[in-house]
């Protein structure tokens, strides 16, 4: 069955409309997650000259916040969730009934649980990797021979650090929960491929450019770049997404 190309315009429109909400959801989660990242500041800025009692606090922590993550990651995967359905409901008016009647079967319930536990265990590595830096700060101290005030200075700066990795797990994980639900409700109707779409705006990197509009199999991940192989919106900062093909008899 032939698959209708959309036209450029209608590409934009749906880019609008896909980003506009994935940035909304990424603001929240990154809000979020900077909250947890000014903790891990504070506990650097109190602990910061005693090393080995920081890290110790930092993994305690980590064990600590575990209850909250577990609500923040519900959060932020329902709400992915609720957007992706509707997406499928908007898209249900142009396909079959029988189609339509098999996507309200989709597993979605473990794929979301999995989801939940993947992103509370990056939610709980941000006071973990915390420690891990402190501690390899001291360790990269003893063998250059570092000056105290540096090394605390290197310490010091462990709260930036956590807050920039904060913001990188926001960015991405809002797009690689949306592209996983996307594809394994496609994969669930018999969708073998998808069309690979881009954001189509100046920040598009040059290799997802090349890209863009190419179909792609859903079981072969392809080599965007060498030696690495991923689908659209499941790598670090990509905002390109899926377009599942679907066919339909009904």
């Amino acid at each position: 069955m032939p698959v209708r190309q959309p036209s450029d315009r209608e590409l934009r429109r749906k880019a609008r409309e896909r980003f506009a909400t994935a940035n909304r959801l990424e603001a929240e989660y990154a809000r979020q997650l900077r909250l947890l990242a000014r903790q891990v500041d504070g506990l650097v800025r109190m602990h910061g000259d005693r090393p080995e009692e920081l890290a110790r606090l930092l993994r305690q922590y980590a064990e600590t916040i575990k209850p909250w993550a577990g609500s923040v990651a519900e959060g932020m995967v329902a709400t992915v969730a609720q957007k992706d359905e509707a997406a499928w409901d908007k898209l249900g008016k142009d396909i079959g009934r029988e189609l339509r009647k098999e996507l309200r079967t989709a597993p979605t319930g473990a794929a979301l649980q999995a989801f939940m536990r993947e992103q509370v265990k990056l939610i709980k590595s941000l006071p973990e990797e915390a420690a891990d830096r402190v501690m390899h700060v001291v360790a990269v101290a003893a063998v250059e021979g570092k000056r105290a005030d540096a090394v605390m200075k290197d310490i010091m700066e462990t709260g930036k650090v956590t807050e920039s990795r904060a913001r990188l797990i926001a960015r991405t994980e809002v797009a690689r929960v949306a592209s996983g639900l996307t594809m394994m409700r496609a994969k669930h109707v018999g969708s073998t491929h998808y069309v690979w779409r881009t954001s189509g705006d100046a920040d598009v990197r040059e290799s997802h450019k090349k890209m863009a509009g190419k179909v792609v199999a859903w079981d072969e991940p392809p080599e965007v770049d060498p030696g690495k192989r991923y689908h659209a919106g499941m790598f670090p900062n990509c905002r390109c997404y899926p377009e599942p093909i679907l066919t339909d008899e009904d």
